[in-house]
């Protein structure tokens, strides 16, 4: 399961490429954006994050928005759709981003109408903004015409309390008009299938029906972590984020995950590691999980 390619120059708009079996994974982007490192990194001091990471002047880390196609089936899969482009300009101008979907999807040779389904691992905004855009009366419309959304149902009824600790990542035009003309699949439990090949599960943490996404063909296997372990900088248990509405279950399910994806050489995708959107993990001589030289 080699990886065919990964992006160096930090404007490429496409991150990889790899083959998992005959599934075609390519990693597009909706550009980076800027997130306070202390609440990328929780209670990890910076004098320790910051070996790993840059901050600018204001803390801020880069993150990028990985949007992974998966061509299985014969059918397109779009695993996340990053910030999009509704977001109000002063937020914009708080977490600079960049709107690059579109451009990056272009690259790949892939149009809105080629996309068959949208998997969001969650709804936070940084996953699905890109669900809708908003049409010539402002009203938000799904920007892939033909895609089956799903997402986990425990997500929307979520996002539909609009509690005080993350109303902001919550916004209800990437995920309402697609609910309401029956486009996007609200699965339930803690497994469901998309198609062959493409299974998701939940690890709670981050959110309560965080999933991620699996994709198995000719014996291999490949995961999309979602923000279980956003970059390659979380790998150790306890690194986990801020934004984790449950940081203790995020390490427990952070242990079951590496549990099956270490001994079993899955092709790990990360959501917001910009530099190395996929890698294998292995243990180093210490028992720590690290990254796998390619």
């Amino acid at each position: 399961m080699p990886i065919e390619f990964l992006a160096t120059d930090d404007d490429a708009l496409i991150r990889g490429r790899a083959r998992v079996g005959d599934a075609e994974i390519v990693v597009c982007t909706d550009g980076t954006c800027l997130f306070d490192g202390g609440a990328m990194f929780g209670v990890v001091p910076k004098t320790l994050w910051s070996r790993k990471v840059e901050a600018d002047e204001k803390n801020r880390v880069m993150l990028g928005l990985n949007c992974v196609v998966v061509k299985i089936g014969g059918m397109n899969v779009l695993i996340e759709t990053g910030f999009g482009n509704k977001i109000a300009p002063k937020l914009k101008e708080i977490y600079a981003t960049q709107e690059r979907l579109p451009s990056s999807l272009e690259a790949a040779g892939i149009a809105p109408e080629d996309i068959d389904i949208v998997i969001n691992s969650h709804l936070h905004w940084d996953h699905c903004g890109w669900n809708s855009v908003p049409d010539a009366d402002g009203n938000a419309v799904p920007y892939f015409p033909n895609a089956q959304y799903i997402a986990h149902r425990g997500e929307v009824e979520h996002g539909r309390h609009q509690w005080e600790r993350d109303r902001i990542s919550y916004v209800a035009e990437n995920y309402e008009p697609m609910i309401a003309t029956g486009q996007m699949r609200l699965v339930e439990g803690t497994h469901a299938e998309v198609i062959p090949g493409v299974t998701l599960e939940c690890y709670p943490g981050h959110t309560r029906h965080c999933m991620a996404v699996h994709i198995e063909s000719g014996g291999e296997h490949s995961c999309f972590v979602s923000d279980l372990i956003p970059t390659s900088a979380h790998l150790d248990l306890g690194w986990v984020m801020g934004f984790d509405l449950d940081p203790l279950r995020t390490m427990e399910e952070r242990k079951r995950f590496y549990s099956r994806a270490i001994p079993e050489d899955w092709l790990i995708l990360f959501p917001h590691d910009h530099r190395r959107c996929m890698t294998r993990l292995q243990k180093d001589s210490t028992g720590r999980n690290v990254i796998m030289k390619d």
